[in-house]
């Protein structure tokens, strides 16, 4: 182990469950390593099946005092959780950076945006509505109460590590709901920081628990199937997601799934250009492109295309590549060494299919798993790297003639999570976005995530939302009464 970083001697190694931070069964332990230069970071706990059992019994077993706990309470730990994640941003910062790879100043801005879903959620939680109304005939009384949908699991990616355990976490405390979190083996140092905290805070034994595995299928599918289980929700691959709706079918589990994107930016001949390089350098750079929102098609009306991609290979090219942790740094490395190979891949097929690298597009030399921004034109249609999600730095551009044609594109694919649209014309933007099979439109801007806002796709995309009014509701469950009178 070569890291001596004083954040990562603060953050708990072992499973947390029950309330008692424990070793896996066995005591197995994995590596967790820097992408920038593959250093060991540290060793944590590798839970097996049965710590997923013990984990989900710890849930259970608490799920009736929480549901019991007063919203007014449940509020106030998200309060307290939201001011003490802020106060320590910097060293979730510095942990995200370490264990994941991207640049300090954006790691900064996603604890900001993470601890925001706490801040929300501590305020829906006194704000869960039923209704009572007269029924039409006038002899009966219709009652409607919200109560909590119960155990969750949670599988969380790698990719934010920090809020996307959030607006899951969040939601779920605000509900009075009890949960497993499983976070992704590639980054589980700030879920268990997180975890930390949340003792720290006040919320009771039992009501979070954390497993870290390597063997997630292994862990995660017995947790599923087991009936104790309410709802599952997952953040990841679509080919992932449909293996676990699949195995939720067994007891009908509430499922929300947020999942694989390919998401198309729209420039239409008489956008603003600069602002629409400004949207395309948020929609395709943040997190080094791994998110499933960036924009991975540039659909780019012919009489602005040349303009557009100088503009935009202009400012991705000057983007400085390093260490995330470094001073200055822009873009830091992939997650994996198999990311770049993928990515790199898709470039490759592009260029031989006609695709023209305008800037990047080269493995560099020397350690770690950077990849440099990378620009494509006069790409195919056919490339892969429209038909998949390219999950790195890279835009590959194409051209459009009318906005019919724009639509038809953008809608040509299985997915449909966000869409971003550049046009200065009012009455164009609604048509566009209307006719867009996306579950969320982008007009004018390259960032659409809020935590006021309900998050989530559809088609191969996935359902349900997280966030906003709507996020809440995920976690809850309506109980119709009828009263005669």
């Amino acid at each position: 182990m070569t890291s001596n970083e004083p954040v990562i001697a603060t953050v708990p190694t072992r499973l947390l469950i029950g309330g008692e931070w424990v070793d896996a069964s066995g005591g197995a332990t994995f590596e967790v390593t820097n992408p920038a230069n593959d250093e060991v970071l540290t060793s944590v706990a590798d839970a097996t099946p049965a710590d997923g059992e013990r984990a989900l019994a710890a849930a259970a077993g608490a799920q009736a005092e929480w549901r019991a706990t007063e919203p007014r309470k449940r509020g106030e730990i998200l309060r307290s959780a939201f001011e003490l994640v802020t106060e320590r941003a910097d060293d979730f910062a510095r942990l995200m950076t370490l264990e994941m790879g991207k640049a300090l100043p954006e790691a900064k801005g996603e604890v900001a945006y993470g601890a925001e879903f706490f801040r929300w959620f501590s305020e829906e939680a006194v704000r869960i509505h039923g209704r009572y109304a007269e029924a039409p005939a006038g002899n009966t009384r219709l009652i409607t109460m919200k109560g909590p949908v119960g155990p969750t699991l949670m599988i969380t990616p790698w990719n934010f590590p920090l809020a996307m355990g959030t607006r899951k976490i969040g939601p779920a405390i605000a509900a009075g709901c009890t949960m497993v979190v499983k976070p992704a083996a590639e980054t589980p140092l700030t879920m268990l920081a997180l975890a930390g905290l949340m003792e720290e805070v006040g919320l009771p034994k039992g009501v979070l628990n954390v497993i870290t595995t390597t063997d997630s299928g292994g862990v995660c599918e017995p947790i599923i199937k087991d009936s104790r289980l309410r709802k599952l929700t997952f953040t990841g691959s679509t080919a992932v997601g449909k293996k676990l709706v699949a195995q939720a079918s067994d007891q009908l589990l509430r499922v929300s799934m947020e999942l694989g994107g390919n998401a198309p930016f729209i420039v239409f001949g008489d956008a603003d250009l600069d602002a629409a390089v400004d949207g395309a350098m948020l929609a395709k750079m943040r997190n080094i492109g791994e998110a499933c929102t960036s924009a991975n098609r540039f659909l780019v009306h012919s009489a602005v295309a040349e303009e557009f991609a100088e503009k935009l290979a202009a400012r991705m090219g000057a983007m400085t590549v390093g260490d995330g942790t470094q001073e200055g740094v822009e873009v830091g490395p992939l997650i994996t060494e198999k990311a770049r190979t993928g990515v790199h891949e898709l470039v490759e097929d592009a260029v031989s299919a006609g695709a023209k690298a305008v800037v990047g597009g080269a493995i560099p030399e020397g350690p770690g798993h950077f990849y440099p921004p990378t620009v494509l034109v006069d790409v195919p249609a056919t490339a892969r790297v429209f038909r998949e999600e390219i999950f790195g730095p890279v835009a590959p551009i194409t051209t459009f003639d009318s906005e019919e044609e724009a639509i038809a594109r953008a809608n040509d694919t299985e997915y449909g999570l966000v869409a971003y649209v550049f046009s200065k014309a009012h009455a164009r933007v609604l048509r566009v976005s209307e006719a867009l099979e996306f579950g969320m439109v982008g007009v004018n801007t390259g960032i659409v995530s809020n935590p006021a806002a309900p998050f989530g796709g559809v088609k191969h995309s996935g359902f349900g939302r997280e966030g906003g009014f709507e996020g809440i509701e995920e976690y809850l469950e309506t109980k119709y009464v009828g009263s005669a009178m």
